[in-house]
């Protein structure tokens, strides 16, 4: 039996989902999680969704800002039962949940960071910021010519020739110099021929060899460097602490795409007791601070109480006359 999470974005946005079919799937902003989550109100192992019989159950991994079933916040290490189409919230996301015992698609390490990597540019480009994956020509004849690399599944070429993805005007570049495609975060690149082209001072061959953000490339004078902020961003998200969130933070549930926005806000989640099958630990009992205030008998009793000792002074003082 599989199970499929959706992330709820905003409705601009599509939606990204990927299916697991194993007994249990951690989810988390750590780049270990099954399905990961860059927002830094997600814990590096956020929680959890387990397999138990013929049934799916969410568990809270002791996460920082908790996870919330609809408007219920669960405790820590206490299963819930998962409804298919059910909504839940870790820290500010929320996700959906769907039980298909038919699906047959299978999420990868590389899917997983796919959508992280769509996660972070979707919030970087709501920023202002171009996070998608790109190549600067920093030195050389050609220097501040770019090329964004939109296409995951397609090799650019670089070189000489007109017709080449990114054209070039040293004399020293080849025609066809070399040829770059991504993979996951990271590009490949081979060269078509020069036999000159170096990456960070060593030279590459006619296989493919890992280019990483940062790293550069000269073609003749060229130097080229590879950029791509999603991905240092998701790094500099997997390395960063929880960021605490307080109630009013919690944002409410995503709304049908058939239904608008209410003037009222949601309710906040509120801690319940879970089932008997996993009874909570027992809460103290708080009791409640007496009232300071005076009462009409409090009243009378100090007044007969001030007159009792008036009284013995002046018998303690006639005693002693006599």
């Amino acid at each position: 039996m599989a199970v499929t999470i959706t992330v709820r974005p905003s409705a601009q946005d599509d939606e990204l989902s990927l299916t697991f079919d194993m007994p249990r799937v951690f989810i988390g902003r750590g780049e270990g999680s099954d399905l990961r989550l860059p927002d830094p109100s997600v814990s590096l192992r956020h929680a959890s969704i387990r397999q138990r019989g013929h049934e799916y159950v969410i568990v809270d991994e002791g996460s920082t800002n908790g996870t919330a079933l609809g408007s219920v916040l669960l405790p820590p290490q206490s299963p819930r039962v998962l409804r298919s189409g059910e909504l839940f919230r870790l820290g500010r996301v929320w996700l959906e949940v769907k039980i298909d015992p038919l699906a047959t698609a299978r999420a990868t390490p590389a899917a997983t960071k796919a959508l992280a990597l769509e996660l972070v540019s979707r919030g970087l480009a709501a920023q202002g910021e171009d996070a998608g994956p790109k190549l600067v020509v920093l030195e050389g004849p050609d220097a501040g010519k770019t090329l964004a690399l939109t296409d995951p599944g397609r090799r650019y070429v670089l070189g000489r020739a007109r017709e080449v993805d990114l054209p070039l005007d040293d004399p020293e570049a080849a025609f066809r110099h070399v040829e770059v495609g991504l993979k996951g975060e990271n590009l490949l690149v081979r060269d078509l021929g020069s036999k000159v082209a170096q990456l960070e001072g060593a030279p590459i061959g006619a296989t493919d060899t890992t280019w990483r953000t940062g790293q550069t490339l000269t073609i003749g004078r060229d130097v080229v460097v590879f950029e791509y902020p999603a991905a240092e961003a998701l790094a500099e998200l997997s390395r960063c602490a929880d960021e605490p969130m307080r109630p009013e933070d919690a944002p409410p549930p995503p709304l049908p795409d058939d239904e608008t926005p209410s003037a009222s806000a949601a309710p906040e989640p509120t801690p319940v007791e879970d089932d008997a099958s996993r009874p909570l630990r027992p809460q103290r009992a708080i009791t409640p601070a007496p009232d300071s205030g005076w009462s009409l008998t409090d009243g009378v009793v100090l007044i007969f109480a001030a007159c009792v000792l008036v009284l013995s002074v002046v018998g303690f003082f006639w005693l002693i006359r006599r």
